[in-house]
């Protein structure tokens, strides 16, 4: 693996553990094992760094989530697929994660890719639903962005919580329940 990718991939791995505040340049020195010379000829400093590593882990997520979404089957069932996807929940979702963090949230160049990850998600599952609407599988009456923007939080909080609880089962409880509600939308 290239110098510059060890680096983005460990600085990935010690947000998700640490935060920002929690990473420091020596922390990913030590887990990248490449020098402090190397780190500043790749990057000028922790937050270039920090915000290549966070473009990456968004666009990782963009991508897991796309094959979810976009695979076969009707509306509810790619989102179905995409809330029950295998995730690691008690370690929370990398993105996420960072909009929790107040240095990431104070800098604007850290905080677009979370910022704009989230505007994708929501767009990306707003539209499988105006979709299923469409294809008449979905009730008119569920707004495609307000419910698309219930799906997104219904798995952060369920991050959230499983958390809190130390246990999936919270998280797992949030997926049924907004399957539940959606549910609820298909036409007959």
């Amino acid at each position: 693996m290239a110098t510059q990718d060890r680096l983005i991939e460990s600085t990935q791995e010690l947000l998700w553990e640490r935060g920002y505040v929690g990473t420091s340049p020596k922390a990913i020195q030590q887990r990248s094992g490449v020098g402090q010379g190397s780190m500043y000829h790749h990057f000028t400093g922790k937050p270039d760094l920090a915000a290549a590593a966070l473009r990456r882990s968004a666009a990782q997520l963009r991508a897991v989530a796309e094959a979810d979404l976009a695979g076969p089957g009707t509306a509810y069932e790619r989102i179905a697929a995409y809330l029950h996807r295998e995730r690691d929940v008690l370690r929370g979702c990398r993105i996420g994660r960072m909009a929790q963090d107040p240095d990431v949230v104070a800098d604007p160049q850290l905080r677009a890719p979370v910022e704009e990850t989230f505007d994708w998600l929501r767009g990306r599952i707003a539209g499988l639903i105006a979709e299923g609407q469409a294809a008449g599988e979905l009730g008119a009456a569920a707004d495609p962005a307000d419910t698309a923007a219930a799906v997104v939080a219904v798995v952060q909080g369920g991050y959230v919580l499983a958390r809190a609880a130390d246990s999936a089962e919270p998280f797992e409880r949030a997926v049924r329940g907004a399957l539940g509600l959606l549910a609820a939308h298909r036409a007959d």
